[in-house]
Parts: C-alpha cells; structure tokens; sequence
C-alpha cells in the first residue's frame, strides 16, 4: 500500500479534532466542475446578446452589481452553471461525515455551495460561501430551496419580490458568524485536513494561518504553495485517497 496512504491514517488515528477544509475540488468526483482549472467555470466567458454581444467573466456574471442590474440574466447562468441536481455525495464527502460521527472531526469548513456534506451526513458544517440549498425573497423573507427558485423563476409568489440565493457573491462579504466558528474550530484542531483547494481564494485560504496544531495535510490534485509547510501532502483526488485510507481507520 502506498506509504503516504498509511501515514494519512497514522495521523488520523492519532487525531482526536480534526477539521477539515475543502474546495471545489472535493465535488469535482461527483460531477460538479470547479472553478479555476483550465475548463473550469472562471476561464469560460459567457455572450450576453443582449448587452452588446459583450462577453462577461464568471466573476463578472457572479457579483452583487450584475445580480441586481440584470436579474434574468444572473439567473440563466446560475441555472446552468452552478445547480446540478443529480449531484450525490462521493467517497470525500461520506468518509468526513463518517469521522464525525466517530467524534474524531470536529467541523467541515468548505468554501463549497452544493450542500453535499450535509447530504453525507455531516452535522456542523461552515459553509463560507454560502449554499443553493437556501434562498430568501429579499422583500418578505419568505425561504425557498434552490428547486423552488428555479419553479419560481427568482420572484416570490407570496410578495412578488426578488428571491436572492444565499451564496457570497462577489463584492459581498463572508458571514461573520461563519468566519468566527471556522477560525475558532481550526485553532482549536489537532489536525488540519485540507482537501480539493488550491489555497487561492481570499480570505478564505487565509484561514488556515490560524492553524496551531500538530498535524497539517494537504490533498490536491495539483501542488500548492502550502505543500512544502505540510506534515503530509498528497497530489491526488481527495474521494480515491478517502477509499483507500478508510479500511484503515480506527
């Protein structure tokens, strides 16, 4: 068996509050696209015929100015490109739901939106970018799940107000009470697990300068600049890394 795989459950046998940080790239096994790789979401530029043949970035289409002065537009490509229904929990997402119900991972921090870890299982998850799963008419409150949005069109039918979804757009600031018990989770960690994320996305990837523990991982396809501080770094998928190393948990 591969070695960096024994030494992955030799630190989390060992550990005892682990927390895991996730990206995109935990989701990508369950057939989600992530963002920055080269056929990621935010290298494909989308026409909008009707702004002038204008061709608009990602995180152009996904910031609060566009949201609020093209509404039909922002919400032709949040259908597309960010609500996948069929979407399921992969090995990632169920071996962390299982370390928390064998009280050895004390939280998932994901900058993730789809709700999959809670779909697996998992209980205490900071989701710092917000979820599809809720959305709010910005007029009367009223909640909706991201079906009912897409029904619905994005205008309430109880107030016919706008239905904003409650993801962190661009220009828009983190939750604050979010920031607050994901900071206090990882300085509070024995063992830090990062998974599927570059460590590029402010000021999220700050966040794990908070970390004091003992053990620091890191499991990503692609290298990162955090690599070389790592007790353990594995260049790998995070769900085939999850498969191998679970049978070896205690």
């Amino acid at each position: 068996m591969n070695e960096k795989i024994l030494a992955l459950a030799k630190i989390i046998n060992e550990s005892k509050r682990i927390v895991f940080f996730g990206g995109a790239g935990v989701s990508t096994e369950s057939g989600i696209p992530d963002f920055r790789s080269p056929s990621g979401l935010y290298n494909v530029k989308m026409k909008v015929p009707s702004l002038t043949n204008t061709s608009y970035s990602a995180e152009e289409i996904l910031s609060h100015h566009f949201f609020m002065a093209h509404p039909d537009l922002f919400n032709d490509y949040y259908f597309n490109a960010l609500i996948y229904p069929d979407a399921r929990p992969n090995e990632a997402h169920k071996f962390l739901a299982e370390l928390e119900e064998m009280g050895k991972l004390s939280c998932v921090v994901t900058q993730n939106i789809d709700g999959l870890h809670q779909a697996a299982g998992s209980k205490k998850v900071y989701e710092l970018h917000g979820s599809i799963k809720r959305n709010y008419c910005m007029k009367c409150g009223a909640f909706y799940d991201e079906f009912a949005l897409m029904e619905h069109k994005s205008i309430c039918p109880k107030c016919g107000g706008r239905i904003k979804p409650d993801v962190v757009l661009y220009e828009e600031p983190l939750n604050e009470e979010t920031i607050t018990g994901s900071v206090e989770a990882i300085m509070q960690a024995d063992c830090l697990i990062i998974g599927g994320t570059s460590l590029t996305v402010y000021p999220a990837a700050g966040f794990v300068r908070y970390f004091r523990g003992k053990y620091l991982v890191i499991i990503n396809k692609d290298h990162t600049d955090m690599d070389r501080y790592a007790s353990l770094a594995i260049n790998d998928k995070i769900g085939e890394v999850f498969k191998e190393v679970r049978p070896l948990i205690k």
